[in-house]
C-alpha cells in the first residue's frame, strides 16, 4: 500500500487502508511521519519482511535523529481520539459541499478531500487565494488538505469562504 499521501491520520485511521478490510504485505509512507521533516518508512509483514537485506537498499529521506524525533512527537499525537476528529471533520467538509451552489461532486475521507466545481477549477484557486485559503488542485477537483488538528472554528470559517467562492456566478 501507498500511503505516502493517505496515512499517517489523514483519512481518519492511522493509515488509509485500515478503512477496507485488507491486510497489505508491504506499506510506504512518507510527508505526514515527519511532520514536515524529510522522512520516509515502509513497513514488511512476515511474508516480505526479508525482501530487503541489510546494505541493498539506500534512502533519500532515510531516518536521521532530528527526523526520527518529529516522528515519534507525530505518532504520539495520532491517537484515536484525533482520529476521531479528522473523520467528524471530513463529515462536516462532505456534507457542507454536497448539493451546494456550484458544486458538482465532493469526494475523498477524512481530510483529504476533492470538491468539483461547476466551474473550471483553475478560475476558483487565485480568488481562494486572494481570500486567505490555499487550496491546490487535483486534475478537475479542488483539493482540500487542511492539517489534522484544525480547530473546527476556522474551518467552518474556510468552508463558508470556499462555498461563497464556488456559488459567485
Amino acid at each position: 500500500m501507498d500511503e505516502v499521501q493517505s496515512g499517517n491520520g489523514r483519512t481518519g485511521k492511522l493509515y488509509g487502508y485500515m478503512n477496507y478490510d485488507v491486510q497489505p504485505d508491504i506499506v510506504s509512507t512518507a510527508k505526514g511521519i515527519g511532520g514536515g521533516l524529510p522522512l520516509g518508512a515502509t513497513f514488511f509483514n512476515e511474508k516480505t519482511e526479508n525482501v530487503y537485506t541489510p546494505g541493498s537498499h539506500g534512502s533519500t529521506f532515510g531516518g536521521n535523529p532530528i527526523a526520527c524525533a518529529g516522528a515519534i512527537s507525530i505518532y504520539q499525537r495520532l491517537d484515536d481520539k484525533l482520529m476521531a476528529e479528522v473523520a467528524e471533520k471530513g463529515y462536516f467538509i462532505k456534507k457542507s459541499f454536497e448539493g451546494a451552489k456550484g458544486v458538482k461532486s465532493v469526494a475523498g475521507m477524512g481530510l483529504m478531500l476533492g470538491i468539483e466545481p461547476e466551474k473550471p477549477v483553475g478560475t476558483i484557486i487565485p480568488k481562494l487565494l486572494e481570500k486567505g485559503i490555499v487550496a491546490l488542485t487535483a486534475k478537475e477537483k479542488i483539493r482540500l488538505l487542511p492539517a489534522l488538528n484544525i480547530p473546527m472554528e476556522d474551518l467552518e470559517k474556510a468552508v463558508g469562504i470556499i462555498k461563497s467562492v464556488l456559488a459567485e456566478d
